[in-house]
């Protein structure tokens, strides 16, 4: 495991992973046939397959919580660990290959700040990991647990669901684990395939007991990681792998939270709802520009944050305003979160729809490699849904 993510951290590192390139169907299958012709040079097909499929937007400079530095995402993380250990003596961090600091360079420079018994390595066992991290908060520590990629999640499963998220409910809030965050690289990554690049928000979502947070950018994942740690049930910090270099901000150097469970409008419209968590919200923001520019057509654009317990009076209110609803995410579409957006909002709007609610999401197959740029659900695809929305 340890061998395939420092080969992950080598192509996500590269700068053609942040390329910003425009893939149309055309394209796409051009980019196939260069993959797959003998002549074309080692090269070029390295640059096409480390292209990204979304712009980065930045958010605006953040004033109101003091000074701030440049960091990339994984240097937010970095940062928000930091001040937890230097604010908190009870906290330590905890997992595969942290102490030198993991396989993105999350925990890097840590153990020689704080001590190896505040941040410390643990055996190849996820379920160990997180079983750990339940009875050191239980003992009255701030657990921060990295599982190192969230495909690897699923040992610790019954661990996080039978036991992290049902802890205080059995013991009639005698004991509880809530001082527990475990922390997951998620998502796509260019060339991840099929153990590297999922997205499980929706297997926890499930799960009352738990929270769910997923950032879109380094000044959110700072103020969310921090506010997850901060808060006493257990939560699930998932963390997009793919933006770790390519999303880079001007991020507070100071502690800061920004609350869980509610969503952010990052731009207001009128005419059709687009909502999304983590990348996608880059590649629908890209939707947003497209849909006003080839369409005349104004979107709304929503950043989810926190899937559970996630924030249904600001996506109803959006769409009993724009009346037409469209939902994006990576992983497959039954079951994923989406239905459970489309579902209440449904139910809660239904007499201000124009349109059927749309959902944009990966296929019902496992994550593929070569055949990503056909998986994902791109500009192109999100784009498409909109002029549905808006002929209906």
């Amino acid at each position: 495991m340890a061998a395939a993510a420092r080969f992950l951290l080598r192509g996500a590192g590269s700068k053609a992973s942040i390329a910003n390139v425009n893939i149309g169907d055309q394209s796409l299958f051009g980019i196939t046939l260069l993959r797959t012709s003998p002549n074309c040079s080692s090269q070029t097909k390295t640059q096409r397959r480390n292209a990204a499929h979304f712009t980065y937007y930045p958010d605006p400079v953040p004033t109101e919580y003091g000074p701030t530095t440049k960091m990339n995402l994984f240097q937010s993380v970095t940062s928000a660990l930091d001040n937890t250990l230097a604010s908190d003596p009870t906290a330590v961090i905890f997992g595969e290959d942290v102490a030198f600091g993991g396989v993105f360079r999350c925990t890097v420079g840590l153990r020689d700040k704080y001590g190896k018994d505040r941040v410390f390595n643990t055996p190849l066992c996820e379920q160990g990991i997180v079983g750990f991290g339940i009875g050191a908060a239980v003992a009255g520590a701030t657990a921060i647990a990295e599982i190192q990629f969230a495909d690897y999640i699923y040992p610790a499963f019954d661990q996080i669901v039978n036991e992290a998220a049902k802890y205080r409910y059995r013991s009639g809030n005698l004991f509880d684990c809530g001082n527990l965050t475990i922390r997951a690289p998620w998502g796509c990554v260019g060339h991840g395939s099929l153990y590297h690049s999922q997205s499980p928000e929706a297997f926890f979502a499930h799960c009352p007991g738990i929270k769910v947070v997923i950032p879109r950018g380094p000044v959110q994942c700072k103020g969310l990681l921090l506010s997850c740690i901060a808060d006493q049930n257990p939560c699930i910090f998932f963390e997009p792998k793919i933006l770790y270099r390519a999303a880079v901000e001007q991020v507070p150097t100071e502690a800061y939270t920004i609350p869980l469970s509610q969503a952010e409008v990052i731009q207001e419209g009128s005419d059709v709802t687009l909502v999304a968590w983590g990348t996608q919200i880059h590649v629908l923001r890209e939707v947003a520009n497209m849909a006003q520019e080839k369409l005349g057509v104004s979107c709304e654009l929503i950043d989810l944050q926190t899937i559970l317990p996630w924030d249904t009076e600001t996506v109803c209110k959006s769409v009993a305003k724009t009346g037409r609803l469209l939902i994006s995410h990576e992983a497959p579409i039954t079951g994923g979160f989406a239905a459970e957006i489309s579902s209440t909002v449904q139910e809660e709007c239904f007499l201000n729809l124009e349109a059927p609610i749309a959902r944009v999401c990966g296929y019902d197959t496992p994550f593929p490699h070569i055949f990503e740029p056909f998986y994902i659900p791109d500009k192109w695809k999100c784009f498409e849904a909109v002029k549905k929305l808006i002929s209906y």
